[in-house]
């Protein structure tokens, strides 16, 4: 079994909303390095049946969604490489099927490069209008903006569904459990 040495910091039991989002964010974050540390490009690649999901496309899919939200979507700037280059319409699920080519350290630079840049996006979004700050982007089905506090709880949910996902892929490629 491979040693996790990722650093996780339990959110604070009583502070300012703001803080408690971001904080319950980083957590989650830091739990998926922990489910993926330590392990080969074959071990990231490998699905669980009947599943095709891998942990490498969990790492690359997380990338994905802090891009789109807190570019795109929060401040409605274009998404850079390798986002701009894939035709979504043609290929929706690029992120989790490429996944495999890529390294480990790949995976986790491109999450961590998306993760500082969305830091400084919700840095940003909180200095000009704190968590009713309004994202450029409308959503297409009500075409009204998002607030940041719902972008930064939506982003808690999906890394909470994926981590549990990631809970069951590592357990299965080499028996660690736990948090």
């Amino acid at each position: 079994m491979t040693r996790v040495t990722t650093e996780r910091t339990d959110p604070p039991l009583a502070t300012d909303e703001a803080t408690t989002l971001v904080a319950f964010l980083d957590y989650h974050r830091d739990t998926l390095r922990m489910k993926t540390e330590g392990l080969t490009q074959g071990q990231l690649a490998q699905p669980l049946a009947p599943s095709s999901l891998t942990l490498a496309g969990l790492l690359k899919h997380l990338a994905l969604v802090e891009t789109s939200w807190f570019d795109e979507v929060l401040h409605g700037r274009p998404m850079g490489e390798p986002w701009s280059e894939v035709d979504w319409d043609a290929d929706p699920d690029w992120e989790f099927r490429t996944a495999a080519d890529d390294s480990p350290e790949q995976l986790r630079a491109m999450l961590d490069a998306a993760v500082e840049q969305s830091r400084r996006n919700i840095d940003e979004a909180l200095a000009a209008g704190g968590l009713d700050h309004l994202s450029v982007t409308l959503d297409r089905k009500e075409n009204q903006q998002f607030s940041l506090r719902w972008i930064l709880l939506h982003l808690i949910e999906e890394y909470a569904r994926h981590n549990g996902h990631a809970d069951f892929l590592r357990e299965a490629i080499d028996g660690v459990t736990g948090e």
